[in-house]
C-alpha cells in the first residue's frame, strides 16, 4: 500500500515522493532496500534532506485503561543536497540495517497483525513534510523460527501478537516498546497455565527469550504471574533440539510459586547466563489484538484462536495508514 502526496508545506505544484521497498520481507538486523522516486514540481526545488523514519503502532497502559498511538523508533538520512527541476524525475536507491529488536510482523508467509511502516520524510528549502508511507514486512531470525516451530510441534496455539509500550526490567531491551506474542498453552500444561506470553529481544551476539505466564491457582492457592528469562545464541540453531530445550523452559516457568524473578538459566553450548528479569514495566494484563495465523503444519496451530480473520488484519493495515494519513493533512 502506497501513498503519495504533494508537500503540503509548498501547497499545490510541490514535489511528491514514492517510495518503493524491495518486496522480499526483510530479518531484523537485517538490511532493508528500495529506492524513493521523486517527481518535480512546478518550479525547481532544493532537496535538503530525505529521511526514512520507521514507525509501529504500539499500545499503552495508563490510569485511564489503554490507548494506541504511533512510535517512530529509528531514523536514516538517505539522501538530499541536490536540485531537483520543474518535471524532474529522480531516483534515490537506499539500503539501511534494521534494528535487531525490530518486531517480527509475519510467520510463514501469514500476518501476526503486527504494523509496521517506513515513512517518508523530504526536508524541502527549509520545510519538512511526510509524504509516504508503506508497510513494512519482517519475518523472524533463525532462533526466533526455531522457538516457535517449537512451540507448536509441542502443541502451543497462537492467540495474538501486539506491541507494548515500556520496558521489561532487567534486560537489555534497546527499544521504548517491546513485542509481546501470547500463546494458548499445549494440552499437557492447560492445567498450569491460562496463557504464556512471550518476548524476542535479538541483538548481534544472541537473543533474550522472555516468558510470562498466567498461572492457574488451585484450591488453597490464588493465581498469579511467573516471568523468567532464557539467553541463546544466533550460532548452531539448526544442531539445538528445539522442542526438549523450549519444554524445559516450560517446565522450569510451571515450577515457579511467585512473580517477577527467574533463576539464571541458559541452554546450548556457548550460550550466556541468563539473569534477573525484573517486571515488565508498563505491561499490560489483558489479551492484545487477536487474528488467525496459518503458520504450516510445523509451526503454531492452525485456526482461530480469538479475534480476526487474516482479511481484518489487512483492514487494520489499512486503516493505520489511512489515519496517519488523515492525522498529517489535518
Amino acid at each position: 500500500m502506497v501513498f503519495k502526496r504533494l508537500l503540503g508545506a509548498l501547497g499545490v505544484g510541490g514535489p511528491t515522493a514514492d517510495t518503493v521497498l524491495e518486496p522480499a520481507s526483510v530479518r531484523p538486523g537485517g538490511t532493508l532496500t528500495g529506492q524513493v522516486h521523486l517527481v518535480g514540481g512546478k518550479a525547481d526545488f532544493e532537496i535538503e534532506h530525505i529521511t526514512l523514519e520507521l514507525v509501529a503502532r504500539v499500545e499503552a497502559e495508563h490510569e485511564g485503561g489503554e490507548s494506541e498511538g504511533v512510535v517512530a523508533f529509528d531514523r536514516f538520512t538517505v539522501g538530499g543536497g541536490f536540485r531537483l527541476a520543474e518535471g524532474e524525475q529522480h531516483s534515490v536507491p537506499f539500503s539501511v540495517v534494521l534494528p535487531w529488536e525490530i518486531p517480527i510482523t509475519e510467520l510463514h508467509g501469514q500476518s501476526l497483525g503486527v504494523v509496521l511502516g517506513v515513512r517518508t520524510e523530504l526536508s524541502v528549502a527549509g520545510a519538512k513534510d511526510k509524504g509516504d508511507l508503506d508497510q513494512l514486512s519482517v519475518a523472524p531470525l533463525p532462533v526466533q523460527e526455531a522457538v516457535l516451530e517449537a512451540l507448536g510441534g509441542l502443541g502451543f496455539g497462537f492467540r495474538s501478537a501486539d506491541l507494548e509500550y515500556g520496558r521489561i526490567g532487567g534486560t537489555g531491551q534497546r527499544l521504548p516498546f517491546y513485542q509481546e506474542i501470547e500463546l494458548v498453552p499445549a494440552p499437557q500444561y492447560a492445567q498450569r497455565f491460562n496463557e504464556i506470553e512471550l518476548t524476542f529481544l535479538a541483538d548481534p551476539g544472541g537473543m533474550e527469550v522472555v516468558l510470562e505466564a498466567d498461572q492457574r491457582g488451585g484450591l488453597l492457592s490464588p493465581g498469579h504471574d511467573a516471568l523468567t528469562r532464557f539467553t541463546v545464541s544466533h550460532d548452531g540453531v539448526e544442531q539445538q533440539d528445539w522442542p526438549a530445550i523450549v519444554d524445559g523452559w516450560m517446565r522450569q516457568l510451571a515450577e515457579h510459586r511467585s512473580s517477577g524473578y527467574d533463576s539464571p538459566t541458559a541452554f546450548g553450548p556457548g550460550f550466556g547466563h541468563g539473569h534477573d528479569a525484573g517486571h515488565h514495566e508498563g505491561r499490560r494484563s489483558g489479551p492484545g489484538v487477536g487474528t488467525a495465523v496459518a503458520a504450516g503444519a510445523a509451526g503454531l496451530a492452525v485456526g482461530v484462536v480469538g479475534g480476526m480473520v487474516a482479511a481484518e488484519v489487512v483492514d487494520e493495515v489499512g486503516d493505520f495508514f489511512e489515519g496517519e494519513e488523515e492525522e498529517e493533512e489535518g
